[in-house]
């Protein structure tokens, strides 16, 4: 914001009257010095400029005893305002984000503001520059987490890796098969005990040198001394032999029949050895990593990528909380939409079902009633699914009886009367004490979790909500009994149930007890040697674990939405339901 409207905003402010537009406030100079903080020469210099601009009108008094008049010609909404769309249309995203978070800027002004950001947000071909870069914003209303295949659970920043880094294989969900990715081939031995993977040549990591067998044994190594969370399904693997720098061999000390499944996942991204991934992140993805701060992700395209080079040139990811929304942003703005083809409907969304559901866990960490199962089937009475899709709706589609809807349809859910509830409480014990519901602070989340209370008092039950934009896994363990979460499945659903079922970063490890994990372990001993019909009925028999001792209660499948511009062509959803940025592109002119 520019200085004078900055004078302007703090003359309105300290000045009760001020609301009232074209009406005279009596001042003195020495008062206006005071709230700009500055001479009273200053203050004269600072009048004349604002009434140049038409912020103010002044009358200074003249001889003793008359008093100056300040007419205030604006509002403070009006000035916030023009600033706003001065700042988006110079392209200073970053300050715009800034001004919003202002004390002056009402919650009404806020939502009008985010209405001119969101049309900044979607394609905008930059053709004022010579190179002529095409560049796709989305909004994000949570900060980035560590960028690191080693480590990342959440589903976006997965999918992130997923457009930076490139693994020896890649999946594909549609004919279930494996495809070639950073090695062109591969084979195993008749008992699926050896594995080699043969690689591509003149393939270029981003900081320039190319990928030798030596980067993907160093990227597996690396996994073991970090201990990554997700290293137990690794633990097969009892040596790595370098044949040239285009050939590479597993050898395993038992047959493993889900072995391509492993090298396919995002924590087996290929890192290049020589770049320390604290200082540098360099992958062989479609996009580079241009710029990471605390307001914005921003990928360019990679120009000697070994695949299709991305349409899109360059992708800015704004962190924007105010925004609060879980839709999806690809929405053109509208000056980038006077070019575009005349039967081609602008801003519509798509919906499209994601594996997983959201659903409620107890914190086993944490003294309580909810340690008695009794209580934990109040809680699954409680947390109806089919009243949660009648009364909330939404992007809520069906009811869940485990993270697989294909699953979930082949059991029959049947849901007692609230009074029931009432019955376990009391056959529980519970005594009216206080229990705290953590969830992530998301309108969806924070709708479900507010239901869920309502529905609890109706029968005498407290609950309080603990809110987070963070999960911390410490905060919940300490402060809360029940958490309410959403698990979003890869494509590639068997290794996201098997990772879900292993990953020491998710909520299940958190607030579940060792005795309790070894449970459902157990039961997936033998997984990576079955066959995928035999893993198939292990992954049901670990899901039947959390579900028949109330550990996880399912909530409902969910249809995730896209708010996007038909103008975008090339739309392809990638792993979690994202579009895949690096095949979008758009069409400006007709024939």
């Amino acid at each position: 914001m520019d200085h004078i409207s900055n004078h302007f905003l703090c003359l309105a402010i300290a000045i009760p009257s001020s609301i009232d537009i074209g009406e005279a406030n009596p001042v003195t100079i020495d008062r206006l010095a005071s709230i700009l903080c500055c001479t009273p020469r200053n203050v004269k210099f600072i009048l004349r400029k604002l009434e140049e601009q038409g912020f103010i009108h002044w009358q200074p008094g003249r001889g003793r005893g008359n008093i100056s008049q300040l007419t205030f010609l604006r509002t403070i909404e009006e000035v916030l305002e023009d600033n706003f769309q001065e700042l988006i249309n110079k392209g200073k995203i970053k300050e715009a984000i800034e001004l919003l978070s202002r004390g002056q800027v009402s919650d009404t002004l806020k939502e009008r503001l985010l209405m001119v950001l969101n049309k900044q947000m979607g394609f905008r071909s930059e053709t004022e520059s010579t190179s002529g870069l095409d560049v796709l914003r989305i909004t994000r209303n949570r900060h980035m987490e560590v960028l690191d295949p080693a480590y990342v659970y959440t589903a976006f920043e997965s999918y992130l890796l997923g457009q930076i880094y490139s693994t020896l294989v890649t999946y594909d969900a549609a004919s279930d098969t494996f495809l070639p990715g950073l090695a062109h081939m591969w084979e195993a031995n008749e008992d699926c005990t050896s594995y080699i993977f043969y690689l591509r040549k003149g393939v270029r990591f981003h900081h320039g040198r190319t990928m030798t067998s030596r980067d993907v044994k160093e990227t597996f190594q690396r996994l073991i001394e970090l201990n990554s969370p997700a290293l137990s399904l690794y633990k097969d693997i009892e040596r790595v032999e370098l044949e040239g720098d285009h050939r590479i061999r597993f050898e395993l000390s038992r047959p493993n029949l889900f072995f391509l499944h492993m090298f396919s996942c995002i924590h087996m991204s290929i890192l290049p050895h020589d770049v320390d991934l604290v200082n540098e992140v360099s992958g062989t993805g479609p996009y580079r990593l241009l710029d990471l701060n605390e307001d914005v992700l921003v990928l360019a395209a990679f120009d000697y990528y070994y695949g299709i080079r991305p349409l899109l040139d360059r992708v800015e990811i704004w962190y924007l909380p105010e925004q609060a929304s879980n839709e999806r942003l690809y929405e053109l703005p509208e000056s980038a939409q006077e070019g575009l083809l005349p039967n081609i409907i602008c801003n519509h969304s798509i919906d499209y079902p994601a594996l997983g559901c959201r659903y409620l866990l107890f914190n086993f960490h944490k003294d309580g009633i909810h340690q008695h199962q009794l209580f934990r089937q109040a809680i699954r009475i409680l947390y109806s699914r089919e009243a949660l899709i009648k009364e909330l709706g939404g992007n809520r589609s069906t009811p869940a009886d485990s993270f697989l809807p294909w699953e979930s349809s082949k059991r029959s859910i049947i849901e007692p009367t609230l009074e029931h509830a009432r019955e376990l409480l009391v056959a529980s014990g519970y005594q009216g004490e206080t229990l705290r519901l953590a969830t992530k602070d998301k309108k969806e989340e924070r709708e479900e979790a507010l239901w869920l209370q309502a529905r609890a008092a109706s029968v005498g039950l407290h609950i309080k909500l603990y809110l987070f934009n963070e999960f911390n896994s410490a905060n919940i363990k300490n402060t809360s009994e029940i958490l309410l979460a959403e698990e979003v499945l890869e494509d590639d659903w068997q290794w996201g149930m098997v990772n879900y079922f292993n990953n020491k970063l998710n909520y299940l490890f958190s607030l579940l007890r060792d005795e309790q994990i070894l449970l459902f372990s157990d039961v997936l001993t033998d997984f990576t040697q079955s066959p995928k019909e035999e893993r198939i009925k292990l992954l049901d028999q670990a899901e039947g674990v959390l579900r028949d001792n109330y550990w996880v209660l399912y909530g409902c499948h969910m249809n995730k939405k896209a708010q996007l511009n038909q103008s975008l062509f090339g739309l392809q959803t990638s792993s979690f339901g994202f579009l895949d940025i690096s095949k979008l592109w758009i069409k400006t002119t007709s024939l």
